[in-house]
C-alpha cells in the first residue's frame, strides 16, 4: 500500500509541477518575462506563493525549469522534422530542421525571446548539472550533429587555416578540442558559419529588426541556400503544398 501511495503523491505532484509551468508559459505569452512571477502564477493556482514554493524553491528554479520545457519542445519539433527524412538524405534532412526551427520561433516568438535574445529575469548562471544548460546543450546537438555526419560522409571545402588570423586559429583549435575534435579547425570554421547566420536571422526576425522584407521566408530560403553551398549539399526548395 505504501508504494501505491506514494505512485500516486507522485503523480500528483508532477501533474502540478506541469500545471505550474503552463500557467508561468501562459502569463509570459499574454504579459511578457516581468508577468511570470511567484505570486502571479500562484494566483492563477489558486495557491499562496509560500505554498507554491513547495513545489519549486525559488523563482530561478522556476525560471529553469520553464526554460527547459522550452528548450525541450523545440528540440522535438526539430528531430522529428529531421527523422521524417531517410538518413542518407542529409541535405533534406538538414533543411527541413532548419524550417522546423524557424516555424518554432515564428509561432512562439515570446517563448524564443525568453531562450535565446536575454538571459530571463532571476535567470540562474549557466552551470553544466543545470537542467537549462542541458536542454539547450540537447538543442545545439540537433544541428551540430548533422554537420559532423556531412563531414563524416562527404567532407564539404574548409578554408586554409593559414590564411586566417592567429587568434581566430586559435579559438577554433580550442572549440575542436571542446568538441572531441569530431570536427576538425577548419570544418568548425564553416559550421560556426553555418550557425551564427541560421541563429542570428532568426533572431532579428523574431525581434521584427527586418521588417522592411515583405517576404522573409524568402530571405530566409536564401540563407538556407548558402549554407548548402558551403556545406556543398544540394538545395531544395521548399516543396509545394498539396
Amino acid at each position: 500500500m505504501a508504494v501505491h501511495a506514494s505512485t500516486r503523491r507522485d503523480r500528483v505532484r508532477q501533474g502540478t509541477l506541469q500545471e505550474i509551468r503552463t500557467i508561468a508559459r501562459r502569463l509570459l505569452v499574454s504579459g511578457g518575462s516581468s508577468g511570470v512571477t511567484v505570486n502571479a502564477v500562484a494566483r492563477e493556482m489558486g495557491m499562496s506563493g509560500p505554498a507554491l514554493y513547495r513545489y519549486y524553491p525559488s523563482h530561478e528554479d522556476l525560471v529553469e525549469a520553464v526554460t527547459a520545457d522550452f528548450f525541450a519542445e523545440l528540440t522535438g519539433v526539430m528531430e522529428a522534422a529531421r527523422d521524417s527524412r531517410p538518413a542518407d538524405d542529409l541535405a533534406g534532412r538538414l533543411l527541413t530542421t532548419c524550417r522546423a526551427m524557424r516555424g518554432w520561433a515564428i509561432a512562439h516568438r515570446a517563448e524564443f525571446e525568453w531562450m535565446f535574445t536575454s538571459p530571463p529575469a532571476g535567470a540562474k548562471a549557466l552551470s553544466a548539472d543545470s537542467v537549462r544548460y542541458q536542454a539547450k546543450q540537447a538543442f545545439e546537438r540537433v544541428f551540430f550533429d548533422q554537420i559532423v555526419e556531412v563531414w563524416r560522409t562527404r567532407p564539404f571545402p574548409t578554408p586554409d587555416l593559414s590564411e586566417l588570423s592567429g587568434s581566430l586559429r586559435g579559438q577554433l583549435r580550442d572549440y575542436s578540442t571542446a568538441m572531441q575534435g569530431q570536427l576538425p579547425p577548419e570544418a568548425a570554421y564553416i559550421f560556426l558559419s553555418c550557425w551564427i547566420r541560421l541563429y542570428g536571422l532568426l533572431c532579428m526576425e523574431v525581434l521584427n529588426q527586418l521588417e522592411f522584407y515583405a517576404d522573409l521566408e524568402a530571405f530566409f530560403e536564401e540563407c538556407l541556400r548558402d549554407l548548402c553551398e558551403l556545406l556543398d549539399l544540394h538545395y531544395e526548395p521548399v516543396p509545394a503544398a498539396e
